[in-house]
This record gives structure tokens, sequence and C-alpha cells, in this order.
């Protein structure tokens, strides 16, 4: 196996964290953030609180001290409200958390530049070229990179961030679990066996519930357990690949590269709403909802320099019935106008006798922006019943 020292970097909490930069004085209270602003009945200096929360938002993070009553990600608000029902409530502010998303990226670049972006708080950065070949304490060596990376974070945001240091991406993915909050945890080869091997299963990036819940019904619950299994039996059980990769992953066998640049596939702005719409009496609500989501993916476009053809709908009703649809236009495209026309006549082969929950736009089929791209259209309409009498059925 090559010589590698690969880190992967965490923000903690991070949506939360950039909040308490804004709100000081909530440091060390239960806070939660998720769902939309509105004028609360009942506030601590002027937050909103957790018990006052009706609808059917999800949370997108919390505070440290708000998960010690249970409370996680991607949790209903209605059901945090009951573990939690003094915590605050702060609604997510994406802009915000994306320039500090930029600034704590850039302070890592400085230092070392082999980096791969793995979403808004999080990133793989090789430090193999920057710890000096053939040293006797390199893996302290990578260290000491790893705490002047956290250290520029800081400085660059205010903000901490947790950093596994090991010879791979999947264990340093688990590194930086085990080192939360705000520490460095390094973990060599050698570590495997009593680092990783006595954790769950499913602490394996690449493990979810169902094949969890698999791997339970055949014996294997920890990492440990699933290393030592027949490499035969987990082929059988969950295919060629998936299975020989399982037996790798426990292992701690993993020679993916930390990949600097990679294309989007598809750019995509999607809301789910607070309370079911109905296609014809909430038809402006829907429209107007509809448009803002055509904007935003424009804007997404032209942030990022891309143009596309493919432009996507999704749709799910109250049932929980989700369809898309699909069309190409004749030339690429970022105007806002061109791509919610596109999505309108998609929109057109979609049945409208339910009540929508959630509402999607994507553009898809994307190239790099250059001069030969569709001309402008005429501006929006606001007030366009996309969602009009004739495409009901």
């Amino acid at each position: 196996m090559s010589r590698r020292f690969i880190a992967h970097l965490d923000m903690d909490a991070f949506y939360a964290s950039v909040e308490l930069l804004r709100y000081p004085e909530l440091r060390g209270i239960p806070l939660v953030i998720g769902g939309r602003r509105r004028t609360p009945e009942n506030a601590r200096d002027g937050v909103p609180i957790l018990r006052d929360y009706v609808g059917r938002g999800v949370i997108t993070t919390a505070t440290y001290e708000a998960r010690a009553f249970g409370v996680h990600s991607g949790m209903g608000l209605m059901k945090a409200a009951k573990l939690a029902p003094d915590a605050l409530l702060l609604p997510a502010d994406f802009d915000e958390y994306r320039r500090y998303s930029h600034l704590f990226k850039e302070a890592v670049r400085a230092i070392a530049p082999e980096v791969e972006d793995r979403g808004i708080d999080e990133i793989y950065i090789d430090l193999t070229a920057l710890v000096p070949a053939g040293a006797p304490d390199d893996w302290l060596h990578a260290r000491e990179i790893a705490g002047s990376i956290k250290s520029a974070v800081r400085d660059a945001t205010g903000l901490s961030c947790s950093i596994g240091l090991t010879p791979n991406k999947l264990l340093s993915k688990i590194a930086s679990e085990l080192g939360k909050p705000g520490g460095i945890a390094v973990i060599r080869q050698d570590d495997v066996s009593a680092r990783v091997w006595p954790l769950a299963v499913r602490k394996l990036n690449g493990i979810g519930p169902k094949a969890g819940a698999k791997l339970e019904a055949l014996g294997v619950r920890t990492i440990g357990e699933l290393a030592s299994a027949d490499p035969a039996l987990l082929i059988e059980q969950f295919g060629k690949s998936y299975g020989a990769w399982m037996s790798d992953a426990a292992n701690g066998r993993d020679e993916r590269p930390v990949v600097t640049y990679s294309e989007p596939k598809s750019i995509s702005r999607e809301t789910t709403f607070e309370r079911d719409l109905h296609p014809v009496r909430d038809r402006e609500t829907l429209s107007r909802i509809f448009t803002d989501l055509c904007v935003r993916v424009a804007a997404d476009l032209e942030r990022k320099g891309y143009v596309g053809k493919t432009v996507g709908l999704k749709l799910r009703y109250d049932n929980f019935k989700t369809v898309t649809r699909d069309c190409t236009i004749d030339e690429p495209t970022r105007d806002a106008a061109l791509i919610r026309r596109a999505a309108g006549a998609c929109l057109k082969r979609v049945p409208l006798e339910r009540r929508i929950r959630l509402l999607g736009v994507r553009m898809g089929s994307l190239t790099k922006a250059g001069v030969q791209t569709a001309p402008a259209a005429p501006e929006l309409d606001e007030t366009a019943a996309l969602f009009d009498a004739e495409h009901l059925l």
C-alpha cells in the first residue's frame, strides 16, 4: 500500500456555529436550525422557542447542547419539540453558510492545495506531498500540518472544525467523527483493529440502514465482525462489487484518490411546503414559488459558470408519491425565463389532482458557459399562472 496522509475536515455543527457568531448571547443554550422565518408568539430575546413550532419542517443542524436531548439533523421539528421543548429555533441562512464555506476552504488551500470538496461543510485533504519522505516521525509531522490547518480555519472564520488523519479517505471520515468536536484524530493502518473494529457497521460511510439491517440479520454488528466475515458470503448476499467493497472497507482498505476537481452533473433547487398546497386554490402561491425556484437555479448556474440543456421538474404529492419530468431545450442556457418556460412544459405532463407537498426544478446536461448560449428571454412575469386550469385532470 502506498504511503499516504489523507485528512477529512468536518466543520463542527456548521450552520449552528455560524449563527452563534451572529448571536453570541445564545452560546451554551440548546439551539436548533431549521424551518422558515416567522414572527413568534413566544420568544427568548426575539428568537422563537421550539415548543411553539407548528409545521413539518426538519432540523438542518443543532448545537451540541441541543443534541444532548436526542435531536439530530433530518429530524422533524415537531418531533424535536417534544424532546427539547425549550430549545431555541432559528431559520437556515444558506447564503451566509456558503460565504463561510468559501472562507474556510480558501484558508485550507493556502496551506494544502490538494483539496476535494465534499459539500458545504466538509472536505478531504491530501497532505502526502507536504510530509517529508522517509522522516521517522512522519505521522507526527502530518498531525502538525493538520493542527496548522485547524488554526487557519479558526483564524479565517472564528469556527471550530474536527479533522481525521489516516492513510485513506474511508478511515479519515470515521476518524473525524471520533475527534468531534474540535479534535484531531489520527488512525494509522496498525490502529484499525483497536480503534475501528469495535464500531458499529453503520459507521462505515457507504453502509446504509437497509444494508445495516441485513448485516445484523447475518449476525454482523461491528466493523470487526464484518472484517472477519467470509468475503464469499458477503458477495453472495450483497453482490460482487458491494460485497467485495464491504470486506475491503472493514479492513481499512481504500485506494480512492483525493479528487481536486469534478464537473457537477446537475444543479437543482427544491422546497417542501409548510402545508400541502392545492393546485387550484393555491395557484398563485405555487406559481410564485415555481418562478422563484427557476430564478434560483439560474442564479446558481450563473455563479458556477454553467449552462444546461435538460430542464427537470420534481413534484411530491400529499400521499408522498414523487413524480419527475424532463425536457431538453434546443440550446444550452442559464436564463431564468427559458428555464421556467421549459419547466412549465414539464408541468403540463404531470397530473395535478392532489395537493402538493414538494416542488423542485433541476438543470442537467451541464457545460461550461461560453459565447454560444441561448438568447435572453423576455423578463419573467411573476403573475403568470403556471398552475392553471388546463393543467388539471
